[in-house]
């Protein structure tokens, strides 16, 4: 049978002629949209999709249609569909973790600058030897022996001040002991080099 009486025939409501014509164009179909989608899965469920229109719509083909080219050109058109739906997503996706990104930057920076507030604010309290011997160790870089020698102080005194001042600081942030050890680590003595 030829293309133009299959046509009939399908318009006519031929479940028979229908199968055939699956049969007949089901493999080079399936061959022809893996090399857009490069996934055979996906491949698949176009082509069936492709058959699927042509049922719905067999009443509006013409008689002298190409049911081949008529396949092809569905299945194109699907994948074409399901593509650009596919970047639609992705582009949606793509912005709202951008937009998740920079309230989650925007909030980090806020709590960052919370914190070495009240840090300062800590620091600020501390008895004024304390805070001398914290600053200068954070602050100056100075290690224990030199602040000892500097200020005219033993060793013992300085652990003793520098034990105090970390004591107060982490009583200051109860429930951030994990973010005082990091930050006040490495953030501090950053901060006193500007």
């Amino acid at each position: 049978m030829n293309d133009n009486q299959l046509v009939l025939m399908l318009k006519n409501d031929d479940r028979k002629v229908f199968n055939t014509i699956f049969k007949q164009h089901y493999r080079s179909l399936l061959a022809y949209v893996v090399t857009f989608t490069g996934n055979k899965n996906k491949a698949k469920d176009i082509v069936q999709d492709s058959f699927i229109v042509l049922w719905d719509k067999r009443k509006n083909l013409s008689e002298d249609s190409s049911l081949k080219s008529y396949l092809f050109t569905v299945a194109h058109n699907l994948y074409i569909t399901q593509y650009r739906k596919k970047a639609t997503e992705i582009k949606f996706f793509d912005e709202l973790k951008f937009n998740a990104l920079n309230d989650r930057i925007f909030e980090d920076d806020t709590f960052t600058k919370e914190r070495v507030k009240k840090l300062l604010d800590l620091i600020d309290e501390l008895p004024p030897k304390c805070k001398e011997v914290l600053l200068l160790n954070k602050k100056e870089g100075l290690k224990y022996a030199e602040i000892s020698k500097k200020l005219n102080i033993s060793i013992k005194t300085v652990e003793s001040q520098m034990r105090i001042a970390f004591k107060k600081i982490r009583l200051g942030f109860k429930k951030d002991e994990l973010y005082l050890f990091m930050a006040f680590k490495d953030s501090l003595h950053n901060l006193f080099r500007i």
